[in-house]
């Protein structure tokens, strides 16, 4: 839960979340495409997703296309997956290896795996071509502990190493660098909800005693919430010592061994790390998850993740890893439906706002961020196509 003190003596605003607006309004929906996902990084895979050189992951995020693909040099590189002749994508696979170089399906223009251009289909009858002029345009990329992080264009977000410096200490311990995949990849599903809801259900752990029997069965009263600051958030909780009423959760216990590295606190405990806008890590004993999502249309979200485990896992590490993946994905499941509710508020004449628990510090925090970036949120509902230059008229006017 939340620490109380992180909002004692709030004010009726400071209590108050997102105006139902907010959740359904297609120019703010752009307006967060724009500044909070093409501009903020977007994790797209591992390193070790991608090992051998040719090896590439592929992902489709807001409108962009990014490409990350492992050299024949060893080095990872990041870039728009889009021809330079018309545009194609030069990789239709979300996943796979191009052997000796990257060949767009559309036309055959081929391009070594560093990006540069090797040749063009059919050269005479087009002017020379600079191979690194006409080479795949790169991203922005930055490598924290592993994970692969792009930036479609220039934003205000720092590199990651600084927005999670403050969590090093503890975060090292998990040797993340070295994490290999589960196997089963990288996961995508739709979700039926503007993409604030499902963070509005995942800031907070005051619903996880009533929501989430497992969880709460694994936690008990022992789970707190940080709010937001500087871009990051921490949750983190150890395991109830009481006897556990599931058989999955009393199973987890155990049969989890002790993991070299953690100590003996981490080796009973998950700790959540989340990352300003959309991102969050979970970081157990036995595995590391990540899920982050993306909005499509209002109604429509895209949630994205991936499991990693040790790769020294043995048998009894491995039949830990499949609990917690147990207890997660039933956790999963019980989010969705909230978050679906949470949804359908906004459209009810009856709903006007909420009032925020000095539990769901979380919340409000990230509610305070959203309202930084965009004061209009503050505001009754703008008119039709004036959105923008209400919320840049009270930006300036803020300076």
């Amino acid at each position: 839960m939340s620490d109380p003190a992180q909002m004692t003596g709030a004010n009726d605003w400071d209590r108050r979340g997102l105006p139902s607006w907010s959740y359904f309004n297609p120019e703010m929906l752009e307006e967060e495409k724009e500044l909070l996902f093409r501009r903020h990084w977007q994790l797209a895979c591992h390193v070790n997703d991608i090992p051998e050189p040719g090896d590439f992951i592929a992902a489709d995020l807001v409108g962009e296309r990014a490409l990350v693909i492992r050299g024949r040099d060893g080095v990872v590189r990041a870039f728009h997956n889009l021809c330079r002749h018309r545009g194609s994508r030069v990789v239709a696979e979300d996943k796979g290896t191009c052997r000796s170089a990257i060949v767009c399906p559309f036309h055959g223009w081929v391009y070594n795996l560093d990006g540069t251009l090797r040749g063009a289909s059919q050269p005479a009858t087009l002017p020379d071509l600079d191979p690194v002029e006409w080479g795949l345009k790169p991203i922005e990329m930055d490598i924290w502990h592993g994970f692969v992080f792009v930036r479609f264009k220039p934003g205000p977000q720092p590199r990651l190493s600084e927005v999670l410096a403050r969590f090093e200490p503890e975060v090292a311990q998990y040797d993340l660098a070295n994490i290999v995949p589960d196997g089963a990849g990288i996961w995508s599903e739709d979700v039926k909800a503007n993409w604030k809801c499902v963070r509005d259900v995942d800031n907070e752990g005051y619903h996880v005693p009533m929501a989430h029997p497992g969880l709460h069965d694994l936690f008990g009263s022992n789970y707190f919430d940080e709010p937001f600051r500087d871009g990051a958030s921490r949750s983190y909780s150890t395991f109830r010592e009481a006897d556990s009423r599931l058989w999955s959760v009393r199973q987890y216990k155990a049969l989890l061994p002790e993991v070299a590295g953690l100590d003996s606190e981490h080796n009973r405990a998950w700790l959540y790390i989340g990352v300003f806008p959309n991102l969050v890590f979970g970081l157990y004993p036995d595995s590391v998850i990540y899920y982050h999502e993306f909005p499509v249309e209002n109604g429509k979200t895209i949630q994205r993740g991936a499991c990693y485990k040790r790769a020294d896992e043995d048998r009894r590490l491995r039949v830990a890893r499949y609990l917690s993946g147990r207890i997660d994905r039933i956790t999963t499941k019980e989010d969705e439906q909230l978050i679906e509710w949470c949804w359908e508020a906004a459209f009810s004449s009856g709903y006007d706002g909420v009032i925020l628990s000095d539990l769901e510090a979380g919340v409000k925090s990230y509610h305070d961020e959203l309202r930084r970036l965009y004061p209009v949120l503050r505001e009754d509902e703008p008119s039709p196509g004036t959105l923008r230059a209400s919320n840049q008229r009270l930006v300036e006017g803020a300076r």
